[in-house]
């Protein structure tokens, strides 16, 4: 689950500032897809594009905590093989896709990243100038009209708040025997298969719902997996043994017997 602390990281982030983060697997044409959707402030054109840069860090709150470009990236890529943003701040309204699909379909020798910007004076129409980005997104997306990827940017308004960002991940990575890696068969969790006769595993290393609940020390931020709340359980309020202060008397008095008295010396060498 740590590709998916990833991405809670990000949103947990100070200026984010989200106060819900919401995880869920939908069925988006056939495609089973991954989402997580916060009700922060949203991002701009220009954040967007370094943060599905590899590496970029724009943190400047008193507690960072992700790294965004390398937290994003590796998450995402961890989980599947495409990934969408779609994202309303206060200014803009932005798409981007990060994509192995499509990056292997054009056969690019480097990372392209296509970015689209929604004109709010406009009618909500892409910006002229993002024509090509808009026609690579919707031929290598999930969504293949504008006005599809415009219905997903209102439905971020849905969490009651007017900014937020929304992350769909699919073709998601999957086993073997063909199967997602990530098993979505449980009620109101998402778990990593395992083996249920081996009560030596703790529940957080196969349930996200028991992993997310002490993810954090001090949680700020509410987490929500397939529309229940985690109850948060910080870990150490779970820990068999408490530190506390004891005051040791002896029962007895410890001393050198009186009854032997040859005591040998032994010498010490050193090694030089």
């Amino acid at each position: 689950f740590s590709a998916i602390a990833e991405l809670i990281d990000n949103t947990y982030d100070p200026d984010v500032n989200a106060e819900q983060i919401w995880i869920d697997k939908t069925q988006i044409k056939d495609m089973e897809c991954l989402t997580f959707k916060d009700n922060g402030n949203g991002l701009s054109r220009k954040i967007m594009h370094q943060i599905l840069s590899f590496g970029f860090s724009i943190e400047k709150g008193i507690q960072p905590i992700g790294i965004y470009g390398n937290g994003f990236t590796s998450g995402s890529m961890r989980l599947g093989k495409d990934v969408i943003i779609l994202s309303k701040s206060k200014n803009d309204l932005c798409v981007g896709m990060l994509s192995q699909t499509y990056l292997k379909k054009i056969r690019a020798k480097h990372i392209a990243v296509p970015i689209i910007s929604f004109n709010k004076q406009e009618a909500d129409n892409v910006m002229e100038k993002h024509q090509a980005s808009l026609r690579d997104i919707l031929d290598h997306s999930p969504f293949n009209t504008e006005e599809e990827l415009l219905t997903e940017l209102r439905a971020i308004e849905s969490s009651g708040s007017s900014t937020g960002t929304k992350i769909i991940i699919w073709n998601l990575h999957r086993t073997s025997e063909g199967n997602t890696e990530l098993d979505f068969t449980t009620e109101n969790d998402i778990r990593i298969p395992c083996d249920d006769s081996d009560t030596s595993v703790p529940e957080s290393h196969s349930s996200l719902r028991a992993y997310c609940s002490i993810l954090y020390l001090k949680p700020s931020m509410q987490i929500n997996i397939r529309g229940q709340k985690v109850e948060d359980r910080p870990i150490y309020k779970s820990l068999d043994y408490i530190n506390r202060s004891y005051c040791y008397k002896p029962k007895t008095l410890v001393s050198f017997s009186s009854r032997h008295r040859n005591f040998q010396a032994f010498p010490c060498r050193r090694n030089h």
